[in-house]
Order: C-alpha cells, then sequence, then structure tokens
C-alpha cells in the first residue's frame, strides 16, 4: 500500500498526466498555428488584473472552486454568474475560476458566465503546461493566467512566462519552496502567489507564506494562496507584509460571502 504523501503526490503527477492527453487531444483538433490566428481576432477587452490586485489595502482574489482532490466535492452546483456578483458585492480585487475539469469539476463556461456577470478581472486557474493553453486561455475570456512552478521546467516556464505577456495575459505565479521563489525570480516574475498547501502532501499551513515572503524579490508583489479561513488567518499575513490574498474554499462555503470578504477587507485597510 502506498504511504499517504505517495498516494498524494501520485495524485499530482496524474492531474499534470491527465492534463497533457488533454491538450494533445485539444491539438489534434485545433493546431497551435490555427488557435493562435483566432486570438488575434478576440474581442475581449483585456481587464486589468496584477494592478487591480496591486492597489493599496487588502486585496482578495475571490476563487469560484467546485471541488479539489484534498476536500472532495465543495459546492458542485454552484452559479458561477451569481457567485460572481456575490464577490463583486463583497469588494473583491478580482476573480479566480478553476476550470479544471476532472479533479476540480470547474468549466470554461464557468469562466464565461462569471466574467460575464461582472466587471472585474479574471484569472484562469488550472495546470497550464503548454503554449497552447495560453491562447485558449485568451479565447476563454481570462485577463490572466497561473503558471505553476513546480510542474514547469525551467525552459517552458520561461517560454509560457514570455508569451504571456506578449499576448496581453497577466501572469500569477505559483511558488512552494525557496527552489521555486529562485526560478520565480529568474523570470522575473511580478505577482508571486505562495501557495500555503504542499502540492506533494496537500497539508495546509497558513505560516507557509509568512515564513517565505522575505524570499521573494522586492519589487514584485506577494499572494497568499489557500487555506485562509480565519480572522487569525488574515491578520497574521498581514503582520508580515502580506496583503493579497487568494481564498477559494471559505467563500463558497460562506453563508454570506460578500460580507465575509467586506469583513476581512476591513481588517487593516491601512497596510499595504
Amino acid at each position: 500500500m502506498l504511504a499517504q504523501c505517495d498516494f498524494l503526490m501520485t495524485i499530482l503527477d496524474q492531474i499534470v498526466a491527465e492534463k497533457r492527453r488533454e491538450v494533445e487531444a485539444a491539438k489534434a483538433e485545433v493546431s497551435l498555428t490555427e488557435i493562435s490566428c483566432a486570438t488575434k481576432a478576440c474581442m475581449w477587452i483585456k481587464r486589468p488584473f496584477t494592478a487591480s490586485v496591486c492597489k493599496p489595502g487588502i486585496r482578495i482574489i475571490a476563487e469560484i472552486k467546485r471541488a479539489s482532490p484534498s476536500k472532495g466535492d465543495i459546492d458542485t452546483t454552484l452559479d458561477a454568474a451569481a457567485t460572481a456578483r456575490a464577490y463583486a458585492a463583497g469588494g473583491a480585487a478580482a476573480l479566480s475560476v478553476l476550470t479544471e475539469s476532472k479533479y476540480f469539476k470547474g468549466t470554461a463556461d464557468d469562466l464565461c458566465r462569471a466574467r460575464a456577470a461582472t466587471t472585474l478581472p479574471v484569472l484562469r486557474k488550472d495546470f497550464i503546461i503548454d503554449p497552447w493553453q495560453l491562447y485558449e486561455s485568451k479565447l476563454m475570456g481570462a485577463d490572466a493566467v497561473l503558471l505553476i512552478v513546480r510542474i514547469l521546467p525551467d525552459p517552458l516556464l520561461a517560454e509560457l512566462y514570455n508569451l504571456a505577456c506578449e499576448i496581453d495575459l497577466d501572469i500569477l505565479t505559483e511558488v512552494y519552496d525557496a527552489d521555486d521563489v529562485v526560478r520565480a525570480n529568474g523570470v522575473g516574475a511580478e505577482l508571486v502567489g505562495v501557495n500555503n498547501r504542499d502540492l506533494a502532501s496537500f497539508a495546509t499551513n497558513t505560516a507557509h507564506t509568512r515564513n517565505l515572503a522575505a524570499t521573494i524579490r522586492p519589487d514584485a508583489t506577494v499572494v497568499a494562496l489557500s487555506g485562509i479561513a480565519s480572522d487569525v488567518d488574515v491578520t497574521e499575513t498581514l503582520a508580515a507584509g502580506v496583503s493579497r490574498f487568494l481564498v477559494g474554499e471559505s467563500l463558497v462555503r460562506a453563508a454570506d460571502p460578500a460580507a465575509l470578504l467586506q469583513h476581512w477587507s476591513g481588517l487593516d485597510g491601512s497596510r499595504d
């Protein structure tokens, strides 16, 4: 029998392998050349994701999340448009939408409906491993994409980062450990998300952002990702000088997500 850590690491490997199969199948239907040409006719007007997240005060990227491998189903029947409107009413800086279907039960339609429901900039949160997906993200209406350093070798990380910039997609670069930070710093990442959840064990420690933030280049903006569930999580992270957060599960489960967003955003608006 596999140890728990080995099993969960295999889940991560399976997610990436499944994504690779999915992308190869999609490329067989629509080539890289074809999808890149299609984006040139894209009528979406870019919304400023990074600029919105980097405004002064507590800034929260509110996530539309149906499920996860670690938590199982969270709310598989949520209405993406209604959820996005609630987040906007609560003062969210931006939206994050899971589009991975097998393990997170998200869809491209969730992103499209969330974007149409508000004027907030939208991050496509998925496992981006191929340039094809960046063009796909553009066509979906994403304003930004997540690049996870841990699953990308250096040449591919640089290729994806540079291409995203070229086609006017903002980038949230996700790191977990010191090696990830060195690599994110190496590509010049401007918006760096520190994942409080270890993708190997899926254990969550909200102190992780606080411990790692000082190692990130000083001209980058740090975002705390995962596990934010209480006032203490917010205030302790603020005390470390980090005032940007990405919150999913806690908001989806909240009886009044708009009120929770307003409350957390007001805990210490003087910090930047």
